[in-house]
């Protein structure tokens, strides 16, 4: 039989029944036991299969390219190896560890990744943010064990001529550590202490793939990580801030390392180092200006201007023989052998001193890599395996961590550099590995004389991009207050506290707006566009009729147990009626006319039925039903049943109906689960609706049937 809407004549089909699939769920022991039997099974082809599987290049290689991919892979694998060698020696400076690991590092990351990454162009090797966090851990720790934290090594002038006139000169033993056995002095217990917090961060790594904990990074959100990663711009940029000035003072291990670290440059700017200074000028001048030119003519260039490079080569000669050392006392790098330390284990007593701070090293690093492996896949065509980048990168820390290097990970600025210059494949990282044997070889010694203010200024002016991030606070702040809010705080907490604490800062502040905004959804009332079945809310839409004496509520968010009052409030709020204050008042109302009757009644000397004043006091509202459009609902938990039990009841007792409507089905299949209809004494067909305006018709038309038996009453 049709059904009539009753604002026109207009005959409406009612929706048709939809029958749900009956799904035929394994036993969960079957379904154990068949995953055993599948992952123990043991085959060639599975043997192959794993083994390609761990190792891609054995999948890839073979099939390379040669004259198509060659000149790409080496021309892209050197220009990376020519930037990669000064950023390797500069970011030592930030790990608190001597420049000859930064190039191992480099080295063995990069010949790692090339056998095991599934990325074609990301550059995985030593990187600036990496470096400060290892850096903030071997500082603490140095300064624990009882080292001197003044980085400067070079001789007083009292000495200087002392040892000229070849006085015998009385000297303070050097301070060890004893660790597995060795005595360690300062360099040797920093890299120490680096290497152990790699090997942890490596491990971690490895553990998150095995129990395939890659999800992690999801809540890492952009606005919070870019927030972050610009607050750890600003402190490496404090922390290098001394070396431009060549100012003698220890670097500040724990809490508001930013604002310490400037009070200390600022108190000691008299004891500014002219030499470093001028240096720092010239350095910083000619690498923003390269950095400006290849900005600017990028289409033109063919290939990036190896500034650092130029700088590196051109502020060695000038230190050597103008004898800035001796002569001026400038900081430089002093001697960095050439070859190879034999490898060693890394010192598992330290561990338990490092292992939390171990953790924020993990997920950074394997969040920084998987997103650029995935974003410069989809930029090429090609799929990533987000497990395996996790094992990698974790090899990538475990692996050279036997041989004296510290945490690494992708870079985004040498990745860019490698896909603008025409990389192909992970042969590149095979080439840039090559150009820093070289160094390690032949060239290490010669950068002897390089100033440390150098090495600053490479590092603070690679911070241009994250620091430029800064400029784009008003366009978040209009496009998402939210999320430039996370961006600040964020930001603010890594500045102002510590790197490892802003991003726990910046992670549970971020979650914490995800759950504020669930407890304080968009809720709305809507209206019926014209004579249509489509309804919409009415604060947003003009030209909307709300339907007569029915009461349509939207709650834009899941209930739960966070926002069940949340949603009770913007219920009441909206429909106008709080039952519980409604059947008070009814109660009162009634006990006020009987009262009333009673006293009337005992005036006049007659015995009244009061059970008749119950009907006169039940005032009309201006709705029978109200109809919860639960499309906007994704799930509820035992909480939001419990809510969506009371609201029938409680609405029952004042005469008003509750329906439900375009719920989803883990919506009906928990409502089912908790007897949810049982317990209401209601049958599905008569509370449950797939639309809203099926709800509404039905409402209408019981509440037309109540109004006819009354009337016959």
């Amino acid at each position: 039989m049709e059904e009539v809407s009753p604002d026109s004549e207009t005959p409406l089909v009612p929706p048709p029944l939809l029958e749900r699939r009956v799904r035929q769920r394994q036993p969960a022991v079957s379904v154990l036991k068949s995953k055993l039997k599948k992952g123990l099974t043991c085959s060639g082809p599975k043997v192959r299969s794993t083994l390609t599987g761990f190792f891609p290049v054995v999948r890839w290689l073979p099939k390379y390219k040669l004259k198509e991919y060659i000149w790409g892979d080496v021309m892209s694998g050197v220009i990376v190896g020519v930037i990669l060698v000064p950023q390797a020696i500069a970011y030592c400076l930030l790990a608190g560890v001597p420049p000859i690991y930064g190039l191992y590092t480099s080295f063995y990351a990069n010949i790692i990744y090339f056998l095991m990454g599934t990325s074609r162009h990301v550059s995985v090797g030593i990187f600036s943010l990496m470096s400060l966090m290892v850096g903030q851990v071997v500082v603490r720790e140095v300064f624990a064990a009882g080292f001197d934290l003044n980085e400067d090594s070079t001789p007083s002038p009292h000495e200087v001529l002392n040892d000229t006139l070849g006085a015998n000169l009385t000297l303070t033993p050097e301070h060890t550590v004893e660790v597995m056995g060795m005595q360690l002095g300062k360099d040797s217990f920093a890299i120490s202490v680096a290497v152990a917090v790699t090997f942890l961060a490596g491990v971690y790594q490895i553990l998150m793939a095995v129990f395939r904990l890659g999800f992690v990074s999801v809540y890492l959100s952009a606005p919070m990580l870019d927030g972050f990663a610009t607050g750890a711009s600003f402190t490496i940029l404090t922390v290098q801030a001394k070396y431009l000035l060549g100012l003698k003072i220890p670097r500040h291990q724990g809490y508001g390392t930013v604002v310490i670290t400037w009070i200390n440059i600022f108190s000691n700017i008299h004891k500014t180092n002219l030499c470093d200074l001028i240096t720092s000028a010239i350095c910083i001048t000619i690498l923003v200006a390269g950095k400006e030119i290849q900005d600017r003519y990028k289409d033109r260039l063919k290939i990036p201007l190896p500034t650092e490079l130029v700088v590196v080569a051109g502020a060695t000669l000038a230190s050597h023989f103008g004898e800035f050392s001796t002569r001026y006392h400038s900081s430089v790098s002093g001697h960095i052998p050439t070859g190879f330390i034999p490898p060693q284990i890394p010192a598992f007593s330290m561990m338990p001193r490092v292992a939390l701070d171990a953790i924020p090293l993990a997920v950074i690093s394997f969040a920084f890599t998987v997103s650029l492996s995935e974003m410069f896949a989809k930029k090429h065509g090609y799929t990533v395996r987000p497990n395996q980048e996790m094992v990698a990168i974790g090899l990538c820390n475990v692996v050279p961590s036997f041989f004296h290097c510290f945490t690494t990970s992708a870079a985004l600025a040498k990745t860019m550099v490698k896909d603008s210059t025409g990389c192909q494949t992970q042969v590149s990282s095979l080439i840039s590995a090559l150009v820093v044997l070289l160094v390690l070889l032949f060239f290490a010694p010669y950068f002897q004389a390089l100033q440390k203010c150098v090495l600053a200024c490479i590092i603070i002016v690679s911070l241009r991009g994250a620091l430029r991030k800064f400029r784009d606070v008003p366009a978040k702040w209009r496009s998402s207050r939210m999320d430039a809010v996370v961006w600040l705080v964020a930001m603010s907490a890594t500045v102002l506290i510590s790197v490892e604490l802003g991003l726990l800062v910046g992670i549970v502040f971020s979650m914490s707006c995800v759950i504020y905004k669930t407890q304080n959804p968009k809720v709305s009332l809507l209206g019926q566009v014209n004579d249509t079945d489509l309804y919409e809310d009415i604060e947003e839409y003009k030209n909307l009729t709300a339907p007569s004496r029915v009461k349509i509520f939207r709650f834009q968010a899941p209930l739960y147990y966070a926002n069940k009052n949340s949603f009770l409030k913007a219920l009441y709020k909206a429909v106008g009626v709080e039952p519980f204050l409604e059947l008070t008042k009814r109660k009162k109302a009634e006990k006020k006319e009987k009262d009333k009757s009673k006293k009337q009644a005992k005036t006049n000397g007659e015995k009244t039925n009061f059970d008749v004043f119950v009907g006169l006091v039940q005032r009309e509202l201006e709705f029978h039903t109200i109809v919860l459009d639960c499309s906007a609902i994704p799930f509820i938990d035992s909480t939001g049943m419990a809510t969506f039990q009371a609201l029938v009841k409680e609405y029952k007792e004042i005469g008003v109906s509750v329906l439900l409507a375009c719920c989803n089905t883990p919506i009906i299949d928990a409502l089912k689960k908790g007897e949810f209809f049982e317990k209401i004494n209601k049958d599905i067909s008569d509370l449950l609706f797939y639309t809203v305006h099926a709800a509404v018709l039905h409402a209408n038309r019981v509440a037309e049937e109540n109004k006819a038996e009354d009337s016959v009453v």
